[in-house]
């Protein structure tokens, strides 16, 4: 989803409304994560149930909002994902985004992923499910199957780390990406400095600076589209 909205930053040329008589150029924006779980320390790949209420930050500047629910029952796992972005420009709402999946996991593969996306007009629908051993892909364009175990980009999850390949849940597009430790710094949580760690995913537009707390929960995210000229955020308030 997130990737998705760096490309669309991309295929408009810039992260931001550009200045003219006829102004096309909009961002789809990265989201600025609330995570609301009760227990800090638990693994979120295996809490019964966590929500990510996510605020829309491009340039410090909000501009919509994204909510993940991760339910866990034993194995399984459903995953909610819903985005509303909108870009204003001079009062006018320039530019919006909604997108709505729904996965289904097996401990950390996907077994089948329904998405639909509105963006700015254009409406895409995804579809996948996994009868066996290979997961069939359905989009506007087709079909493709896939061997094995995939992911989406599931930053709540650790296991996203260990792995070279992740699907797009918007485009049906498998990317393959580079995922590695850069160091720590400090972010803020509710109104404290906390120290987290910056797990970068490398391999598409824009490289992705996942932030991870010493108790291993996910508490924010960063990149820079239109070629490092403006910031797209996870923020925790």
């Amino acid at each position: 989803m997130i990737r998705a909205a760096i490309e669309a930053c991309r295929r408009r040329g810039v992260g931001v409304i550009a200045l003219g008589a006829r102004t096309r150029s909009l961002v789809v924006a990265l989201c600025c994560a609330v995570p609301l779980w009760p227990q800090a320390a638990d693994n979120p790949s295996t809490s019964p149930g966590r929500v990510y209420d996510f605020q829309v930050f491009l340039d410090e500047k909000p501009i919509g909002s994204h909510r993940f629910t991760v339910t866990t029952d034993g194995a399984e796992r459903h995953v909610t994902s819903d985005a509303r972005f909108a870009v204003k420009f001079l009062g006018f709402e320039a530019y919006r985004y909604r997108h709505h999946a729904d996965e289904h996991w097996n401990g950390d593969c996907l077994v089948a992923l329904t998405s639909s996306t509105d963006d700015d007009g254009k409406t895409s629908r995804v579809t996948l499910r996994k009868p066996g051993e290979v997961n069939e892909i359905a989009t506007g364009a087709g079909t493709l199957s896939v061997p094995g175990c995939l992911m989406t980009y599931a930053y709540w999850n650790p296991a996203l780390r260990s792995r070279s390949t992740l699907l797009n849940p918007q485009t049906g597009r498998t990317d393959s990406v580079t995922i590695q430790r850069l160091g720590t710094g400090r972010l803020a949580r509710h109104g404290q400095a906390i120290l987290a760690v910056d797990w970068r995913i490398s391999g598409g537009e824009a490289p992705i600076d996942v932030w991870v707390s010493e108790e291993g929960d996910w508490v924010g995210l960063d990149s820079m589209v239109a070629k490092g000229r403006h910031k797209l955020s996870y923020c925790l308030p």
